[in-house]
């Protein structure tokens, strides 16, 4: 049976292949040109540190974060490396993607 692809194009067995990273790319890529704040703000819940991105500016609940706060966010809670989160965050990249 052939796996459907997702409206991206692409299935879950060709995502399933590329790095972590490289799905970080894509998934942060297409966030950008949707316009998809909300997107960030959830897979920065993955992370280790996520309580502390809720205490600065621009956290999720607040009233117009934008997208350069939020990747910047990301950049500083995954400074050393995002590795004990990678499963969560494969997981959502790979939804992230196959949905959009």
């Amino acid at each position: 049976m052939t796996e459907t692809p997702a409206p991206g194009g692409r299935t879950f067995d060709e995502l399933d292949k590329l790095s972590t990273e490289e799905l970080r790319e894509q998934a942060f890529h297409l966030a950008r040109e949707r316009h998809d704040v909300g997107f960030f703000w959830s897979v920065l819940r993955h992370l280790p540190n996520a309580d502390e991105a809720a205490a600065l500016d621009g956290a999720p609940n607040s009233i117009g974060p934008t997208l350069d706060e939020a990747n910047a966010l990301w950049r500083e809670l995954t400074g050393h490396g995002y590795e004990e989160s990678a499963p969560l965050l494969r997981a959502a990249f790979i939804d992230y993607l196959m949905k959009h």
